[in-house]
C-alpha cells in the first residue's frame, strides 16, 4: 500500500504487526480461511447442514459422515490455523465448546501412569478435570502461573498445561522459557490462549505444541455461540485429538461454525479497541484509592508486565481488581449503566462480575473480573468511575 493511500496511523500499526508475508493483522483476519473465488458464489459459503454425504464405493474422500467432517468446519479450521500460525503450516480442530477442546487435548495425550502439570490458579473448570484425570490414574501436579512456578514440577511429566494470562488473576508466565524446560524433560506443552487470542499471543511461535482456546470468548466476540479450538503444527500430535473428538462427538453445529468464521472478519478491529479500552480503564482505576489488587498485564507497573511485554503482541481485554467487601462490589456492579453483569469475557459489550459468587477461585469476596468491550472509552471510564462513587454509599 502506498503512503498516499494509507490512512494516518494505519501504516505504523501494520508494520509493527507484519507477519513477514506483507499482510497486516486486520487484512489476515478479514480473509482467513476464505475459499478460492467462484463466479456467482458468495465469498463465505453458508453453513452446510447435513449428517451424511453421497458416498458410493470406498470412503476415501474428505467428507464421509457428519460427526467426522463438515465443509463449514473446514473453512473455519483453516482460518484459525492461519491466525495462530501465519508463517508455518498448522492445523486446527474446532469443538462444541472450549471445555471440549481442553478435554480433548488432556484426555487424548495422557494415559494411566502419566503426569500432567496444571496451573493452580487457572480456569475454574480445571479442578473438575483434575478429578477426572486422577480417576483415570494420572498424577496431577499444580503450581501458580506467576513466577514460572510450574517449572519446578516438570521432572517426569508428560504434559505441561499453561494458562497465560491466567483467569481470573491475570498472572503471566514465560511460555518460551517453560516450553524449553518442558522439552528438555520430554514433556509436551499446551497453552490456553483464550484470553489473549491469536492476535495477542501466538503460543506455537513460543514453543508450545498446542494452542487451545474457548472461541466462545474474544475470538468470536459477540456472546452468541459456544465453540472451542485446538491448533498444532504437528499432525501426529493432533491425530489423537481428532480421534477423541470423533469418539465423544464433541463437534460444533454448522451454524455456530459459520457464525464464528463470519466473526473473525472483525477480530482485529474488535481486539484493538478492546485492548485500548482495557488499558484506559486500568489507568483510570489505578488512581482510585478504593481499588486494590488491580491487575492488567499492559500496565507498566503490573508485576506481569515485563514478561507480557516480551511475548504478547497485545495485552487482552480483561482487567481485574478488588473492592473492600462483597457488599461494596455488589453495589458497584448494580450501579453500572453500560456494563452487564455476566460471567463470560471477550465480548464487544463490557461485562463484569463479582467472581467470588461462584466459589472455586482463590479471590477476595470483593474481587471483580471486568471484561472490557468496544464502547467509546470515555463513556466506559465515566460509567465505571461514577459507579465507584455510587457504591460508596451504604
Amino acid at each position: 500500500m502506498s503512503g498516499d493511500l494509507d490512512p494516518e496511523g494505519i501504516g505504523a500499526s501494520r508494520s509493527a504487526h507484519d507477519d513477514g508475508h506483507g499482510l497486516g493483522e486486520s487484512t489476515r483476519a478479514l480473509r482467513a480461511g476464505l475459499p478460492e473465488p467462484v463466479q456467482f458464489q458468495p465469498p463465505l459459503p453458508g453453513p452446510v447442514f447435513t449428517s451424511h454425504y453421497h458416498l458410493a464405493g470406498d470412503p476415501t474422500g474428505p467428507y464421509t459422515y457428519g460427526r467426522d467432517e463438515n465443509p463449514t468446519w473446514s473453512l473455519l479450521e483453516r482460518a484459525i490455523a492461519e491466525l495462530e500460525s501465519p508463517l508455518e503450516p498448522a492445523e486446527s480442530l474446532v469443538f462444541a465448546s472450549g471445555m471440549a477442546a481442553l478435554s480433548a487435548v488432556l484426555f487424548s495425550q495422557l494415559r494411566a501412569g502419566d503426569t500432567v502439570v496444571l496451573p493452580s490458579d487457572g480456569y475454574q473448570a480445571l479442578p473438575l478435570v483434575r478429578e477426572q484425570l486422577i480417576a483415570y490414574g494420572i498424577e496431577v501436579r499444580t503450581a501458580p502461573t506467576g513466577g514460572d512456578a510450574q517449572r519446578e514440577l516438570l521432572d517426569g511429566a508428560r504434559l505441561l498445561w499453561l494458562e497465560t494470562p491466567s483467569n481470573p488473576g491475570l498472572d503471566v508466565c514465560d511460555i518460551r522459557a517453560l516450553a524449553t524446560a518442558a522439552r528438555e524433560r520430554g514433556a509436551l506443552v499446551a497453552v490456553d490462549n483464550t484470553l489473549a487470542t491469536p492476535l495477542g499471543q501466538r503460543p506455537l511461535d513460543l514453543g508450545a505444541d498446542f494452542s487451545v482456546a474457548a472461541a466462545t470468548k474474544g475470538l468470536t466476540g459477540h456472546g452468541d455461540l459456544l465453540l472451542g479450538c485446538v491448533t498444532s503444527r504437528d499432525p501426529e500430535l493432533l491425530g489423537p485429538v481428532r480421534r477423541w473428538r470423533k469418539i465423544v462427538g464433541a463437534i460444533p453445529g454448522p451454524m455456530e461454525a459459520w457464525l464464528a468464521h463470519r466473526s473473525l472478519a472483525t477480530l482485529e478491529l474488535r481486539h484493538a479497541r478492546q485492548c485500548a479500552n482495557a488499558l484506559a480503564l486500568a489507568e483510570a482505576l489505578s488512581t482510585r484509592a478504593e481499588v486494590s489488587e488491580l491487575r492488567y498485564p499492559g500496565l507498566p507497573g503490573d508485576p506481569s508486565y515485563p514478561v507480557a511485554a516480551r511475548q504478547m503482541r497485545r495485552f487482552g481485554s480483561v482487567v481485574s481488581f478488588s473492592l473492600d467487601s462483597r457488599a461494596r462490589a455488589e453495589r458497584f456492579l448494580a450501579a453500572l449503566r453500560l456494563v452487564d453483569e455476566a460471567t463470560s469475557f471477550g465480548g464487544v459489550r463490557s461485562t463484569a462480575e463479582r467472581r467470588g459468587r461462584w466459589g472455586g477461585d482463590a479471590v477476595p469476596e470483593g474481587f471483580i473480573r471486568f471484561s472490557v468491550g468496544a464502547e467509546d472509552p470515555q463513556d466506559l471510564v465515566t460509567d465505571v468511575l461514577r459507579a465507584l462513587d455510587a457504591s460508596a454509599d451504604a
